[in-house]
């Protein structure tokens, strides 16, 4: 792509709307994009697929662009995504990034995570973490149930927040975050790392310079077995599709249509507690255009976003982070994705160094919210989970506080 200025901005794309791109993580994404090596690989024929592969390296100690200020950072629980988290972190550039506390509800657990992890300070309380005063910026990786507290703790106490989805409980509880980050005047975001892939980035760009078209439908499946996952299948543990694979369908579905839906119809299956698991729903916006989207904990589904516009199709592998696209011209487009000092516990979660390392360019310029994952985006986000849980009749405590 190279540098690209108003002048030769793409004649569909307004002068602001490119200004704003080029000041975004994902031109920067892009700028990288275009400027790294591409290679055929072999590929196994597909019936519908062109079976050649794109394969495109970034390097990511491009992506901290801003400043060598280093930015340490806090974890708010040791659990397996905490953990994954800590190694993407591990494989910025340490002049940059460290992780410097962790905190968890039992101490000889902070202390084991810290450990393991060379990390300096460790803490038996949440609290303690929020007073730390070697933390600029905290990563909230509890369960959904304690994103709300955590998140408002934190924030109060002087600290930015990345937290992870899904945000909250409900859209009330989402609202109440982002009035805390507002009166405290600290950088917030909620934790929607599939954005910040570059296959995401790409896709934004197909939108951007209409080379998609007009968007025109969208189809996001995602399931996996999960019933012995317990976290899923309790109501006090914040369980359910909706929360935990949900998220993923919706974000993809509101990065194609950059709208609010005019209407949404949802069916779904709950488990004896009265959790969610399995749901169908359709989403309507402007002009009839409609997204469809089926999550399961039940079975594993196709688990692709399959994103189509008036001149063609792209589809998202696995796009809850996807590394692997199918492109408009039905050619298979492939990021290799980083190393870590350490394997990770989910599959591709070595990229949340991507929003990583957003956030830090965040803070860097002052900004109390990342473009690519807003607060208004979050609590669309909210409000759509809030319509498909009424919907299929799941409710919680905290609908009626």
């Amino acid at each position: 792509m190279g540098h690209t200025d108003e002048a030769t901005a793409p004649m569909d794309m307004g002068k602001g709307a490119w200004r704003d791109l080029q000041g975004s993580v994902a031109y920067q994404l892009l700028e990288l994009l275009a400027q790294s090596k591409s290679c055929t690989l072999e590929s196994e024929q597909n019936d519908n697929w062109d079976a050649e592969t794109t394969n495109t390296n970034l390097d990511i100690h491009q992506l901290n662009i801003m400043s060598s200020k280093l930015l340490r950072w806090g974890i708010a629980s040791a659990g397996k995504i905490s953990e994954d988290f800590v190694i993407a972190v591990g494989a910025l550039p340490s002049t940059e990034h460290k992780v410097q506390a962790v905190a968890a509800r039992s101490l000889e657990r902070a202390q084991e995570f810290a450990r393991k992890h060379e990390i300096p300070n460790s803490y038996g309380s949440y609290i303690e973490l929020a007073q730390d005063e070697d933390v600029d910026v905290v990563y909230i990786g509890a369960l959904n149930t304690q994103h709300y507290e955590l998140s408002v703790l934190m924030l109060n106490h002087g600290k930015h927040v990345l937290c992870e989805k899904s945000l909250a409980m409900n859209r009330k509880q989402a609202e109440g975050i982002v009035a805390a980050a507002k009166v405290n005047k600290r950088f917030f975001m909620e934790a929607v790392w599939s954005r910040f892939f570059p296959s995401y980035q790409y896709v934004k760009e197909l939108i951007a310079t209409k080379k998609i078209g007009d968007i025109q439908a969208v189809e996001a499946n995602l399931g996996f077995p999960m019933l012995e996952v317990e976290r899923l299948q309790k109501r006090d543990l914040g369980g359910g599709v909706i929360y935990d694979l949900g998220i993923y369908a919706i974000q993809a579905i509101q990065w194609a249509f950059q709208e609010k839906p005019q209407n949404i119809e949802a069916t779904g299956t709950l488990n004896a507690e009265g959790i969610d698991n399995e749901v169908s729903a359709t989403l309507t916006y402007s002009g009839g255009r409609q997204a469809h989207l089926h999550l399961s904990s039940l079975e594993k589904l196709n688990n692709t976003a399959v994103i189509t516009g008036t001149k063609g199709q792209v589809t998202l592998i696995d796009f809850y982070g996807p590394n692997i696209l199918i492109d408009i011209d039905g050619k298979q487009k492939e990021w290799l994705p980083p190393q870590g000092k350490f394997p990770t516990n989910y599959t591709n979660t070595i990229c949340l160094l991507y929003e990583a390392a957003a956030v830090r360019q965040s803070i860097l310029a002052g900004e109390r919210e990342n473009q690519t994952v807003t607060y208004a985006d979050s609590l669309l986000f909210a409000e759509i989970q809030d319509s498909l849980r009424n919907q299929i009749g799941v409710l919680n405590q905290y609908d009626e506080q």
